[in-house]
């Protein structure tokens, strides 16, 4: 058995481990941002592929106490180094430390580098390191003085789908989207519109979720270059996969923008994506979508105003908003913003059912539901 470390972005460690309860996942330990998981080295392969809220797979190689450079430096040279990593990789290390006293992080990012060089050389009985293969990312957590050192078996985050030709202004991350809609009521049957789709992830998301898309299968990953990591797990994780995916149902995820622009960039995204039949995409502003659209959920990302030029102007759309929806009696409403004063603007009468933190990169973002009524 190993151990892996799934991340991800604080406030979503709950959808996450949902997703791995899904892969049949049992026993987990649970942190801001992080979920730890016994596992098998096949497991790799399938979690990189199917996980779609996380951020990345870690296999975690060691963890130990340690108040000094000496404590730090000595576990990481007596790692058996030489049986992961190749004398011609390129070797990354990266890292954080929090409320410890090894605070530097770039000298323990230098530390670790060392400490590996140190033991290959010995290993491996040779002076100096090309680095001109495939690149090995090392971590390291320092946490109140305890250190976990990591493999990244991911490369580029998993929200790098490989489908997103054309992000847009303010992109929501792929893995942020499918988790709205994994926290929505969303299911195959339910009619889901997106009222100002932008790049159309949203909809993309959960049309990958419809018809049981991997959301990993279009791209590459860091450990299918790992020479202790058989290509027949990689390979069998991908028939696997591909044979899992289910048919075109019916059209049921409506996308709509104000902007032609990015009505074009969101179908060729769906087109990559593999799921355009599952979306119907319309050039139309907020406030002329009708009622006969008669969606059972609305789920989308609104511009935020974060600048002051931009605030008046997002009020006003919020306001078109709340006139355009003003009739949706049956309708559950999600909308995520950086704005607090959102429920000012939109339907002010009703108290959202739920509000939650979550972070979009770097922006703090709220997470509004609300019920049908």
């Amino acid at each position: 058995m190993i151990e892996l470390i799934v991340t991800t972005t604080f406030g979503l460690e709950a959808v996450v481990k949902k997703e791995l309860q899904g892969l049949g996942f049992k026993d987990f330990t649970v942190s801001d941002g992080r979920l730890e998981i016994k596992a098998k080295l096949e497991d790799i392969p399938r979690l990189n592929l199917w996980l779609r809220s996380a951020d990345r797979v870690l296999l975690k190689l060691t963890q130990y106490p340690a108040k000094d450079f000496d404590q730090f430096f000595d576990p990481i040279v007596e790692l058996p180094w030489e049986d992961w990593i190749p004398k011609d990789a390129k070797m990354t290390v990266v890292g954080k430390s929090v409320k410890s006293q090894l605070a530097s992080v770039r000298t323990c990012q230098k530390m670790v580098k060392r400490a590996v060089i140190n033991r290959m050389k010995e290993k491996y009985q040779v002076k100096t390191f090309p680095e001109t293969g495939d690149e090995f990312v090392i971590g390291f957590s320092i946490f109140k003085d305890v250190v976990q050192i990591t493999l990244d078996s991911t490369g580029p985050g998993l929200n790098k789908r490989g489908y997103r030709k054309f992000p847009g202004k303010v992109p929501l991350k792929e893995t942020l989207a499918a988790a709205l809609v994994q926290l929505s009521t969303y299911e195959a049957g339910k009619t889901l519109l997106d009222p100002m789709c932008g790049s159309g992830t949203i909809l993309i998301e959960a049309a990958m979720m419809k018809r049981n898309i991997a959301p990993g299968l279009k791209r590459s990953f860091a450990s299918e270059h790992w020479p202790f990591l058989k290509k027949s797990f990689w390979e069998m994780a991908r028939k696997n996969a591909r044979e899992a995916q289910k048919g075109h149902e019916s059209q049921k995820l409506i996308g709509c923008d104000s902007n032609q622009q990015a009505v074009r960039e969101a179908t060729m995204n769906a087109e990559k994506a593999g799921v355009a039949e599952e979306i119907l995409f319309l050039h139309k502003d907020v406030s002329r979508i009708e009622q006969s659209v008669a969606a059972d959920l609305v789920i989308t990302n609104p511009p935020y105003g974060i600048k002051l030029s931009e605030i008046s102007e997002v009020t006003a759309l919020y306001a078109l908003m709340d006139h355009a929806f003003q009739t949706w009696q049956n309708t559950e409403f999600y909308v995520i913003t950086a704005d607090r004063h959102f429920p000012k603007h939109f339907r002010k009468n009703i108290r959202p059912h739920k509000i939650r933190k979550l972070y979009n990169g770097t922006i703090e973002t709220q997470l509004y539901q609300y019920l049908s009524t």
